[in-house]
């Protein structure tokens, strides 16, 4: 079964290797009429992906294919006049094609198959565009967010009897035009937000009986509805103040509430009127909300999301209480210190993703997350983690924090950005051999942390960012046999030659670096043998046979001390030593933040 498939592989991969590759299949009409749907799915996507699609090429496919993704291509009337050829047709999306207008959209008007589409953000397309499709019998979901649609293009919609899905975002919407989709008697998934819709139009939703997915956010709708049927809500920046009478006793059953953002009036009287035991995901971050005793018998919650909220140490013991499900768990921008984090040790055992960034957690709060087994994300950034813990009155006797990170068998993405670690205690993270993703930015890393980290055999991404690292730490780095990208901003005493360098000699990397675009640049320029050449990865550009022209104020390692040099130099010749290198790379280069104080 594998060889089959290995070999179903690479005939697609010649198939789609270049423009004259295409050619000798082309003319092969009745091979390509009878080829599997999966197979000619799989095709088309390869050609699209490599932009070796045109439009004349769609109708090879018009007898196979029954899926097309165009989304943010450069797709105009000329490609839809071949889509509408196409007999099965049941997928179309075109989201973000700006070339697209009404007019364009006349080839596809009776197609009976297109059950999906999605014109979202095609700025061009009108109330025009609206009556074409009206001829589309079987639609079912149409998303037509942020275009030229207006109130009356919205009404005409109620011919489309059999849609299940509508996306209105971002369009004027008002209560009059909402009220003349009552007959959508087959709507269960609605978006609203940033219409006009008022108060008035939140009354009309309950004529909606089918009704399970509404998103109502940035709208002037200031009563919670309670909908028999609804189980997935968003009020995202809103302003409730009330909660709109439904069936006497009947709560709503939602698995699914968003109020990010939103200001809430009666925080108890909105929950008590939702079946709490059957919601999962929660989002109450950046809104008004400061009292949370309304967590309690929520035991479904799977993700919780109070970033940027009021909550404090004392409200994590009530998220500790139903813990027993959660996933996800997003404390950033908080007051949440380590005692908080606590609160949580031993009582979160399927927790999956813990965010903490910008909270006043430090080094102490590591024991407590090492006994949650099942953390697979864990982000510390921009908190006073430090790496070690020193006890008190003996500031010689210290212990690495980040070994408590060990017992986290299951830890892929470790995030440390902007705390103030150093060298030294990086040292435990070799241990951690399942991490796939490790961000770092500190001032006070040098190359010893690159040579700590080589050993990880599972890492896919390591970032650096803002470390003195110079030119023959890199080149001396062995990076993990799986890395895949490795993101070095801000490190501005590395010089262009080095980076060149890096990427010839590591040419499956991608390197992040100011310096590594001028090298792209350079090394396209002299590049014209595959026009189809993927610009994603850095292209590797040879060093000149000269010698390297002399760099910045590096680091010499003297006696098993990094000694920084630096501060030999005053500010001003640091500065301008610094964009005199950098100037033709980025305008957005800085100083580290200990030389800019």
């Amino acid at each position: 079964m594998e060889t089959k498939k290995d070999l179903v592989w690479l005939c697609l991969e010649a198939a789609s290797e270049s423009k004259e590759s295409i050619e000798t299949w082309r003319r092969q009409r009745r091979t390509l009429e009878r080829m599997p749907n999966q197979l000619s799915q799989s095709l088309l996507h390869r050609l699209l992906q490599r932009k070796l699609l045109n439009p004349s090429l769609l109708e090879v496919f018009q007898y196979s294919v029954e899926e097309i993704d165009l989304k943010n291509e450069n797709v105009d009337a000329e490609w839809m006049a071949y889509i509408g050829g196409f007999v099965s047709l049941r997928t179309l999306n075109l989201a973000d094609c700006r070339a697209i207008n009404s007019s364009a959209l006349w080839p596809i008007a009776g197609m009976e198959t297109l059950k999906e589409l999605d014109l979202s953000r095609c700025v061009k397309v009108n109330d025009v565009g609206i009556m074409h499709l009206l001829s589309v019998p079987n639609l079912e979901t149409l998303c037509i967010s942020e275009t030229g649609v207006t109130e009356n293009g919205v009404a005409l919609l109620s011919s489309l009897v059999n849609l299940s899905k509508l996306d209105l975002g971002g369009l004027p919407v008002t209560d009059r035009a909402l009220s003349s989709l009552q007959v959508l008697t087959k709507l269960e998934h609605l978006i609203l937000w940033g219409s006009k819709i008022s108060n008035k139009g939140a009354v009309v939703l309950q004529k909606f009986t089918s009704l399970s997915y509404l998103n109502l956010a940035w709208t002037n709708v200031t009563i919670f509805p309670t909908l028999p049927s609804i189980t997935h809500l968003n009020m995202s920046n809103c302003t409730i103040e009330s909660v709109l009478e439904g069936d006497c006793g009947v709560k709503t059953p939602l698995k699914e509430l968003l109020i990010h953002g939103a200001t809430v009036l009666y925080v108890h009287e909105v929950f008590s009127n939702i079946e709490t035991s059957q919601l999962s995901f929660l989002d109450v971050s950046n809104s008004s909300v400061h009292d949370f005793r309304f967590l309690a018998r929520m035991d479904a919650l799977d993700h919780l999301n109070v970033s940027y909220s009021r909550i404090e140490d004392e409200a994590i013991e009530l998220i500790a209480e139903v813990g027993a499900n959660l996933r996800t768990l997003n404390l950033s921008n908080t007051k949440v210190s380590s005692a908080g984090i606590g609160a949580l040790a031993g009582l979160v055992p399927k927790l999956e993703t813990l965010l903490l960034s910008g909270t006043m957690v430090n080094d102490i709060a590591l024991s407590y997350i090492s006994m949650m087994p099942a953390l697979r994300v864990i982000d510390l950034s921009n908190t006073k983690i430090k790496g070690f813990i020193s006890h008190a009155g003996q500031e010689q006797d210290e212990v690495f924090s980040l070994s408590e990170l060990q017992s986290l068998n299951h830890l892929e993405k470790l995030d440390l950005e902007e705390t103030h670690i150093k060298d030294e205690v990086l040292q435990p993270l070799s241990k951690l051999q399942g991490l796939k993703t490790l961000c770092l930015k500190s001032d006070f890393l040098t190359h010893m942390s690159l040579h700590s980290i080589a050993s990880l055999p599972n890492l896919r991404f390591l970032g650096i960012r803002g470390a003195v690292l110079t030119n023959d730490g890199l080149c001396m780095f062995n990076p993990p046999p799986l890395l895949e990208t490795l993101d070095l901003r801000g490190c501005w005493l590395l010089t262009e030659d080095t980076i060149s360098l890096f990427c010839e000699t590591h040419p499956q990397i991608i390197l992040k670096h100011e310096f590594a675009q001028v090298c792209l640049s350079v090394a396209n320029s002299g590049d014209h043998s595959s026009p189809q050449r993927s610009t994603s990865k850095t292209s590797p550009l040879k060093p000149k046979k000269s010698k390297w022209s002399p760099s910045p104020p590096s680091t010499v390692r003297k006696e098993g001390f990094v000694v920084d040099q630096r501060l030999k130099y005053r500010r001003e010749e640091l500065l301008e030593m610094q964009y005199s290198q950098l100037s033709q790379a980025s305008p957005s280069v800085v100083l580290p933040q200990m030389l800019m104080e």
